[in-house]
């Protein structure tokens, strides 16, 4: 399910902080890049990858929990129609999240 246009997405507050993060794993995967086109040894280069993984799972909780405590809290709070629909989506982000 989707936000609607009209919402803001429960992370408007701190898209600023969420984009610098990006940009900053970003970096790391270009940095990964450069590091296979100099032959690093192999074990750094699954140890950046390691932390790359780290840092977007980061994004995805910090993320999922803006989701809850914005969407699904004014949901509740409203006895929202969808607020199952917001429930189901939660939980399939955590599925996913918990799966990779």
């Amino acid at each position: 399910m989707t936000t609607p246009a009209t919402d803001r997405p429960g992370y408007a507050d701190r898209k600023g902080a969420v984009q610098m993060r990006l940009r900053r794993i970003e970096g790391q995967v270009r940095g990964l890049q450069r590091m296979i086109d100099e032959d690093t040894y192999c074990m750094d280069v699954l140890t950046q990858i390691s932390a790359v993984s780290r840092a977007l799972e980061s994004v995805a909780i910090a993320l999922l929990d803006d989701h809850l405590h914005s969407c699904v809290t004014t949901a509740v709070s409203e006895q929202d129609a969808d607020l199952d629909a917001k429930l189901d989506e939660a939980m399939a982000a955590i599925r996913r999240l918990v799966r990779s």
